[in-house]
């Protein structure tokens, strides 16, 4: 199977065989301004083994790089570390074209993986620190369970001292590069944090717990092969020590302002809220919703103290935007802020309450009762608006 694409060697016996998504620009409601990439790893061994597959639509482009290293027909063994399709949205065309002896997942893996596919071969699943023989290489298992999935698991390659991560480590980043070292750190580490904040921030307190269970597993990591993004082999350490930053979430003093606007009366009321909270001394972010997507907020509040949420009253609702970004917020289960909501309305006036039971849900610590200004806010409710973000800011600070 002669062609363009061309595995890239990560060490003697591991080739990176995955496939670059350039034009991806949303990933269930995460956008994604840098396109992505699906990765699959080739491991030479006695027992030739591919580790994960690709999204349906990029087969060919993955196994031309495999056809680039050997026959495809010579592979052994399939590990799945996750089950999700963008990971094994070829493996049923994979497994018909390559023949493997075994396909390998976790308990959940196995169960899932049938679920979807309702595959004819069995799929014959690992438990949490089994080890694989490939004959002269060994791949052992570690389970991390809804991280982000059920079924996510972790393969280590002992020889080579490289972990296949799946998700965790990883990014929605289209480069022609697969290394970290090749890649501009400012952008390698934003596209990092703007994953871990969409993708696995609700799942922090599993994080810390999976953190502790490696290090006191005593493995050491020349290589970190995420299923997204570069290849971590030069800033290992720094992408785990950010981990657990991440995971941590400890509050800072930023604040993040999100506010959706019809007249821009509620805009004002923003604007206040943010010149009294840099007053203060708070680090306050202003966020328009019609201008900022639900994943730039939550990318913000990644490392933040407070969010402060306003919109005005449509239809006896909140508006629809706002409606929007709060449902994603609830859902990615951000810790430790402190805040409050505020909004305007012409009648009835309920947004801004209704903001304020989901900041509630969201165990966001209230500081006061939501601000609200019928129709334009006067200078009583603006002066309202920066006392808040003044307080808001005396608070962060203790």
């Amino acid at each position: 199977m002669a062609g363009v694409y061309k595995a890239v060697k990560v060490t003697d016996n591991v080739y990176w065989v995955g496939a670059i998504d350039w034009n991806l620009r949303d990933f269930h409601g995460y956008t994604t301004k840098r396109g992505s990439t699906y990765n699959a790893y080739l491991i030479l061994a006695d027992k030739i083994t591919l580790v994960d597959t690709v999204k349906a639509p990029f087969k060919d482009e993955m196994m031309q790089r495999i056809a680039s290293v050997i026959d495809p027909a010579d592979i052994t063994y399939i590990v799945s570390n996750h089950s999700e399709m963008d990971h094994t949205g070829c493996l049923a065309e994979t497994m018909e074209a390559v023949k493997p002896e075994k396909v390998f997942a976790s308990i959940m893996g196995a169960k899932i993986l049938q679920e979807h596919f309702s595959f004819s071969q069995e799929i014959t699943p690992l438990k949490d620190g089994e080890t694989l023989s490939l004959g002269n290489r060994t791949l052992s298992f570690m389970e991390t369970r809804m991280l982000h999935w059920p079924d996510s698991m972790f393969s280590y390659l002992a020889e080579e001292e490289l972990l296949f991560s799946q998700d965790a480590f990883g990014m929605h980043l289209a480069t022609a590069e697969r290394f970290d070292d090749e890649i501009d750190p400012a952008i390698l580490y934003f596209e990092a944090a703007y994953y871990y904040a969409n993708i696995l921030l609700p799942y922090s307190a599993l994080i810390t717990k999976l953190l502790e269970k490696v290090a006191a597993s005593g493995l050491t990591f020349k290589f970190i092969a995420p299923d997204h993004g570069p290849i971590w082999r030069t800033d290992r350490e720094t992408i785990i020590k950010s981990y657990a930053g991440w995971a941590a979430q400890k509050p800072t003093n930023k604040a993040v302002v999100a506010y959706g606007t019809m007249w821009h009366s509620t805009e004002k009321m923003a604007g206040a809220i943010c010149e009294g909270l840099k007053e203060g001394g708070a680090h306050a972010i202003l966020m328009n919703m019609d201008a900022f997507h639900r994943s730039d907020i939550i990318y913000e509040l990644l490392e933040a103290g407070a969010l402060i949420v306003g919109s005005p009253t449509l239809n006896n609702n909140m508006l629809p935007i706002v409606a929007d970004v709060m449902t994603y917020l609830k859902g990615l289960k951000p810790q430790n802020l402190i805040g409050a909501a505020f909004g305007s309305y012409g009648w009835s006036g309920e947004a801004a309450r209704q903001v304020q039971e989901i900041l509630k849900d969201m165990k966001v610590e209230l500081v006061e009762e939501p601000i609200r200004a019928k129709n334009v806010p006067n200078e009583d409710v603006l002066a309202q608006c920066h006392a808040l973000g003044k307080t808001i800011a005396e608070k962060l600070k203790a």
